[in-house]
């Protein structure tokens, strides 16, 4: 099993930036892909960015290409997502999920099966 726990959610004007952080426990060897995820309400929930735990490639959605960064520490096996420049359209709930999967299936939450509680980021205009 592993655990992911997040922090870092919040709200902020558009324009401003957060940074969310997800804290990976237990077997996390299982896992090559790191992902943070998103839901709007009403909304099927999105894939936002995404990093290989072994070689740090990163993957991201259209909507957040410059804007967003993902990262890891791997001494404390935390995943962050620096987020700039943000949107109202960014508003969601974050989650941060874990698994092994393939690099062209990333972005699908489906493929991926340790999920974080969620964290909540609200962008007011």
């Amino acid at each position: 099993q592993v655990q992911l726990v997040e922090s870092g959610g919040g709200s902020v004007q558009a324009g401003g930036s957060l940074r969310l952080s997800c804290a990976a426990s237990g077997y996390t060897y299982m896992t090559n892909f790191m992902g943070w995820f998103r839901q709007a309400p009403g909304k099927e929930r999105e894939g936002v960015a995404a990093i290989t735990t072994g070689g740090s490639s990163t993957y991201y959605t259209d909507s957040v290409k410059g804007r967003f960064t993902i990262s890891q520490d791997h001494a404390t096996n935390t995943v962050y997502l620096q987020m700039n420049s943000l949107k109202p359209e960014d508003t969601a709930m974050y989650y941060c999920a874990a698994d092994h999967v393939t690099r062209d299936t990333w972005y699908n939450p489906h493929r991926y099966s340790y999920w974080g509680q969620g964290t909540q980021v609200t962008v007011s205009s």
